[in-house]
């Protein structure tokens, strides 16, 4: 009898993905008024880690230690400095960007999954593809413009040197990397996650990119210590849902779907984040941000889908 679960349950599991990495903006704007993007992205993954590593050596420790020692190794290890990047990068936008502008950009991951497939998935370029990423790019001119215009009399943008010293373009450019980033992460899971299990591959790619985040931060003078409570709250309702539910199932999915399936299922993240952003932050999406995300998930959709 076969394990794979029915495509009903792989369903629920997704939805549940969904809606734990939604909430991933917000905690994360919550814990930004006190503590750095890096040491908040360090700390998720610390906690995430540290929450794994007992069953993993408790119920895995022999598949852990081959893992370690096998040459999978170097491809979980850069599948978690991929993540490290992805986080450092993603976080550090809300900074500079709203949560549905940032958002959005970071869930093109499945557009750049798309292009890639052929190279990694063996898969040719569709013409659909390449409507999809005129689609997306477009919507993503949109949503620069719109952070960077205002309207007075009449739409009024400066000029491309001043735009592109914009602080919203710098995070919707961070969000941009942070999409890269994560599309590495989940096409090097969808290889590793076919011959290793679960929990042994997530604690190591977890940990791994916990480490290289923390020596960034410490290597830029950022401290892990002092912060108010709330702060710490905030940083372990990130370890705990988005990374360890959210995250965890697209992991645990990749074993019985592709990589570009499973990250179409991100697309939903973009339209929570930014109904929990007006509804906790007040923040309002733009005309803009609208019509400019609409395009782009429609674009991702495109690209991204099977027959």
């Amino acid at each position: 009898m076969s394990d794979t679960p029915s495509r009903s349950r792989i369903a629920l599991a997704l939805f549940v993905a969904i809606l734990a990495v939604s909430t991933a903006s917000i905690f994360i704007r919550l814990a930004q008024r006190e503590a750095p993007s890096l040491v908040i992205a360090a700390t998720r993954l610390t906690l995430a880690t540290l929450t794994l590593l007992p069953i993993a050596l408790l119920r895995h420790r022999q598949e852990l230690r081959h893992l370690v020692q096998s040459h999978h190794f170097l491809l979980a290890f850069l599948s978690g400095a991929f993540l490290a990047l992805h986080f450092a990068t993603w976080i550090t936008s809300l900074e500079y960007t709203t949560v549905a502008s940032s958002v959005v950009f970071v869930s093109t991951g499945p557009l750049w999954v798309a292009l890639l497939s052929p190279i990694f998935l063996r898969e040719p370029l569709r013409r659909v593809v390449a409507v999809g990423l005129l689609l997306a790019t477009t919507g993503g001119i949109i949503i620069a413009s719109g952070d960077a215009c205002e309207w007075q009399n009449g739409l009024r943008c400066p000029s491309l040197a001043v735009a592109l010293q914009g602080r919203a373009l710098w995070g919707n450019f961070l969000a941009l990397v942070g999409a890269w980033a994560v599309s590495g992460y989940l096409m090097i899971g969808r290889r590793l996650r076919a011959q290793v299990s679960l929990v042994p591959y997530i604690s190591v790619v977890y940990g791994i990119a916990a480490i290289l985040l923390i020596l960034i931060a410490l290597g830029r003078g950022q401290s892990f210590l002092g912060y108010q409570p709330q702060t710490y709250f905030w940083m372990l309702m990130l370890g705990l849902v988005p990374q360890l539910i959210g995250h965890s199932t697209y992991n645990w999915a990749l074993r019985y779907l592709s990589a570009t399936l499973v990250a179409i299922t991100t697309l939903g993240e973009p339209l929570g984040s930014a109904i929990l952003a007006y509804l906790i932050l007040n923040e309002i999406p733009t005309l803009f941000t609208i019509v400019g995300g609409a395009l782009i998930l429609t674009g991702i959709y495109l690209a991204a889908r099977t027959d």
